[in-house]
C-alpha cells in the first residue's frame, strides 16, 4: 500500500483516516477540499485544479482523501488502494453535526481562510449545507462505490471497504505494523 485513495461520504472519517495512514505508512497526504476550495469558498477552476492533484500523485507515495469526480479517474488510474469507509448513515450523520457544530463555535479555518458556516444549520439545500449534503449523498456515494469495487476498469486496484468505527481502527492498527516478509535493510 503505497498509493493510497481514501473515499467515503461527508463526515464519514476521511481527512482522518488519511492523515494517520498517511503518518503510519510515512507518505505525504493531500485533503482534496484544501485544494478545491480557494478564498470565500471559490471552487478552484477545473484545470487548475486537476494539474495541482496530478503534481501531488507524481510521487512514489502518498495518500489523498476525497471524492471529487473532477480527479478521481486521475488519483485512481495512479493508485494501488481505495480505502472506503462506508459507515452507516446514523453515525456520519453524528459524526458530521457533531464535526460541523464544533468547527462553527470555534471559528476554526478550514482552507484558505474559509470557516464553517453556520448556515449549514439553517438550509436543506445539499449544495448550501454539508449536512443536507451528507444525508442525501450517502446513498450516492454506496451505489458509486459498489459498482467501482466490481468494475473491471478498476482491477488494478485493492479496495478496502470498511463499514464499522471498529473496522477503521483494526486497518489503521494493521497498517502501522511492519508488513510480512519485509525487513530492515542495514543502513
Amino acid at each position: 500500500m503505497q498509493r493510497v485513495s481514501v473515499v467515503g461520504n461527508s463526515g464519514s472519517g476521511k481527512t482522518t483516516v488519511a492523515a494517520e495512514l498517511a503518518r503510519l505508512i510515512g507518505a505525504p497526504h493531500l485533503e482534496l477540499d484544501s485544494v478545491f476550495h480557494q478564498p470565500g469558498w471559490v471552487p478552484l477552476p477545473e484545470p487548475e485544479f486537476q494539474a495541482r492533484v496530478a503534481d501531488f500523485i507524481a510521487a512514489p507515495c502518498w495518500v489523498v482523501d476525497g471524492n471529487y469526480s473532477a480527479v478521481r479517474d486521475l488519483v485512481w488510474s495512479r493508485a494501488d488502494t481505495v480505502v472506503w469507509l462506508d459507515l452507516p448513515r446514523w453515525q456520519v450523520m453524528r459524526q458530521v453535526v457533531r464535526r460541523t457544530i464544533s468547527r462553527a463555535a470555534r471559528r476554526a479555518e478550514l482552507w484558505n481562510g474559509n470557516v464553517e458556516p453556520w448556515s449549514n444549520f439553517l438550509h436543506l439545500d445539499p449544495e448550501q449545507s454539508i449536512l443536507a449534503w451528507a444525508w442525501t449523498r450517502h446513498r450516492v456515494y454506496r451505489d458509486r462505490f459498489l459498482r467501482a469495487m466490481i468494475d473491471p476498469g478498476h482491477a488494478q486496484l485493492r479496495f478496502i471497504r470498511l463499514t464499522t468505527l471498529d473496522e477503521v481502527q483494526a486497518f489503521l492498527a494493521a497498517a502501522g505494523r511492519p508488513q510480512e516478509g519485509a525487513a530492515d535493510q542495514p543502513g
